[in-house]
């Protein structure tokens, strides 16, 4: 068995063990009273293995199986398992920093660690077809990016309290993916720059607003 589908199963199981409202699904999710207050860092990562339901652990996981393979073609089994877990990690610290005065703020899903194996996929092949429900063409991959990318900021700048989606993780499992392919593959990084830096606008737009004007942390 490949690590990418024992990932799969792997997460398949703990979502379907601890489903949403059970006691290890709260005892393990991520949330930031708990991380800050109580020190159960284990969190950060155990947060990747649950899902809110069925559907929600599909889309990841298709995810995940489709553009697993090019990662994992590109840097190995173990360049793969840094890229999707320290997604995972990276994209709920950055959760943890924007949402630092929100204890109750909570998460689940593994699409931080999934943002970071697609970008990082997107990072080796700019022009990676990626198809969309509904949508009968493949959009090039850095397209993609600076469409999710500058949906993703302005969301995190405006947020709509109805919104469950954690913007915060996807931008930090995204980051790290698109970072690890960068310094690992410093030859391709430079050969597709100009798309890379046509993606990652967003990002350096987000980066002055926390930086510089303080809106965020």
């Amino acid at each position: 068995m490949n690590i990418l589908i024992a990932i799969i199963i792997i997460t398949a199981v703990i979502s379907f063990a601890a489903p949403m409202g059970s006691a290890n699904f709260e005892k393990y999710k991520f949330s930031v009273g708990a991380i800050l207050n109580r020190k159960e860092y284990i969190r950060l990562l155990s947060s990747g293995f649950l899902h809110a339901d069925i559907m929600h652990l599909v889309f990841n996981m298709l995810t995940l199986y489709f553009f697993g393979p090019v990662v994992i073609q590109g840097f190995g089994n173990l360049g793969f398992l840094i890229i999707y877990f320290g997604s995972i990690l990276l994209g709920n610290m950055f959760s943890l920093f924007v949402y630092q005065r929100q204890p109750w703020y909570s998460a689940i899903g593994a699409s931080g660690g999934v943002s970071g194996i697609l970008f990082a996929s997107i990072a080796l092949i700019p022009h990676l077809e990626i198809y969309m429900f509904f949508i009968p063409i493949g959009i090039p991959g850095y397209i993609f990016g600076l469409v999710y990318f500058s949906y993703s900021v302005y969301m995190m700048l405006n947020p709509n309290h109805n919104d469950n989606i954690g913007h915060a993780a996807h931008l930090g499992g995204a980051f790290f993916g698109l970072i690890y392919a960068v310094v690992n593959q410093p030859q391709a990084a430079i050969e597709n720059s100009m798309y890379l830096g046509i993606m990652s606008l967003p990002l350096i737009y987000l980066g002055y607003e926390i930086f510089v004007k303080k809106r965020i942390g």
